[in-house]
Parts: C-alpha cells; structure tokens; sequence
C-alpha cells in the first residue's frame, strides 16, 4: 500500500502522511458483521485504569472477524476490500457458497474474485487456511492459532507473518515477527500469507490531533513531574538522578524483566541474553 505525502499547505501537514486507500473496493461496512463498540478509556470491568494514556476518539463500530475461519470447507469469494478502524490492517468480506458472508484479514496480494477455502484438505495458498502440518516448511502465515481450536491469536498485525522452521509429529516450529522462534502444535491452524498493509509503521502522524482521533491522550514525561508523581520528578534541573528508566511505579521501564518466564514452547525469545 503506497503512502501518500501531504502539501504543506499548513505546519501540521508539512510532513504529514497517509497511506492510499485505492484499494479499498468498499466504504459502508456489511451490516450484519457490525456491532456496538463501547469506550473503555483504558478501565477494566473494577473501572480501575490499567492501560494509560487512553480515551475519546472518534466514533468506532466494531467488525465482527472470523479468525477462527468457521466456514469450512466451502469456497468463498472475495467480494469487497475494507477499512477496518478497530486494526492496522485491512479486511476482506468473503462471500461464500452457502450464501454466509465473513470478514478475514486482508492478506497482500489477495484481490476482488479470488478463491479461499478453510480445510484440512485444501492446498496451501493465498488466503487458504489449514492446519500447519499441511502447510510446507519455508512457508509464511498468518493468524496463527496457539492450540487448537483457540481460534487464531497470533500473527494478526499489519504486514506482519510468521515463517514454519521446523516440523515434528507433534509440533511446528515458527519463527515469529518478534525474532522469537516458538513451538505450536501441529494441530493448530493459520492462513497462508503476508498480511498487506505494511506501510502502516511508515505513517507520520503529522499532529496531535490525529493520535486523538485513535483515541490515545498526551503523555507526560516523568521528568516534569514531581517526585511524589515520578522517581524521574524534581531536582534542580533536568534530571532522573542517575537512575535508570522507571516506571510511575518503580518498576523498570526499558526491557527489565520483572517475573521469571518458563514457557517449553518457546526455543528462543526475542530478546536473547547479550554474550559478554
């Protein structure tokens, strides 16, 4: 997906960009896969915050995506293209022989009349989805599931994919978008392909007012907070007292590790010990 630069016609659109919706086939959402969507302002369920620097935005209605690929093996066609403002990627509406219609993530290279199947006997390509004992090594996947039947909760990000390393009887080795290189069980389900909108991580926001819109606040440095706010406030001058990086909290804020993980599944995580 091409960016597009913005004249600077103004101080905020100087380098500004965005990115080009000549893809999109579609601007209306289906009204059946549509939903209500509620504001949380980062609170949980005790209205306490536990994700900070959110809230208001523009007005979202969420759409409902079949990551679980429910529909098997009947072969759908791709019929519209959308914008998705709930996520970073764009989704696809799939009409499928028994006349039900989902929407999946949009992978690159997937376009208007294209064939997709979800079953354990179909090939592995563009858009297919199928177990990943039967997807080939080398092969790059999306929306990938961490057991079976748990429906797909890796991989769902932007431009983003996961390459098969390795294959047991039991299990499939991936390498991650992270660098992580991780076991799944063979089991488990994903959708063959890159996820298309990667320039995403290229945009230049350009102004405050359009991280607003997304619905994330300003944040404050803890440098010029008190130091009843921050262990990086007060001080005569600019300074966090020698410190390193900390949360409001205390905790380390730059990569420390503050439980010890012992997962089997994991061979190597994405961020490897420095050898000294």
């Amino acid at each position: 997906m091409a960016m597009i630069r913005k004249k600077p016609r103004t101080a905020a659109s100087r380098f500004q960009t965005v990115l080009s919706t000549k893809e999109l086939t579609k601007k209306k959402p289906e009204k059946s896969l549509v939903r209500a969507l509620k504001k949380s302002g980062g609170r949980n369920a005790y209205g306490r915050i536990t994700v900070r620097h959110r809230g208001g935005g523009a007005m979202r209605k969420y759409r409902l995506i079949d990551f679980g690929r429910n529909e098997r093996d009947v072969p759908g066609k791709v019929i519209a293209i959308e914008y998705d403002p709930n996520r970073n990627v764009n989704i696809a509406l799939i009409s499928y022989a028994g006349g039900a219609k989902r929407y999946i993530l949009h992978p690159e290279g997937l376009e208007i009349g294209s064939v997709v199947m979800a079953s354990d006997k179909t090939e592995a390509k563009l858009g297919n989805a199928l177990p990943l004992k039967n997807i080939p090594l080398g092969f790059l996947v999306h929306n990938v599931e961490i057991r079976p039947q748990s429906r797909g909760t890796f991989v769902r990000s932007a431009g983003t994919s996961a390459q098969i390393m390795g294959k047991t009887d039991e299990r499939i080795t991936l390498k991650m978008p992270s660098g992580e290189i991780r076991m799944v069980p063979a089991e488990s389900w994903a959708t063959v392909g890159v996820l298309g909108t990667a320039d995403f991580k290229n945009i230049r926001w350009g102004k405050a007012g359009r991280m607003r819109h997304r619905g994330i606040r300003p944040t404050v440095r803890g440098m010029a907070m008190n130091p009843v706010d921050h262990p990086h406030g007060g001080g005569e001058g600019r300074s966090k007292s020698g410190s390193h990086p900390r949360s409001p909290w205390g905790k380390g804020a730059k990569g420390t590790r503050t439980r010890k993980r012992v997962n089997p599944m994991i061979i190597r995580r994405r961020k490897s010990k420095k050898s000294k």
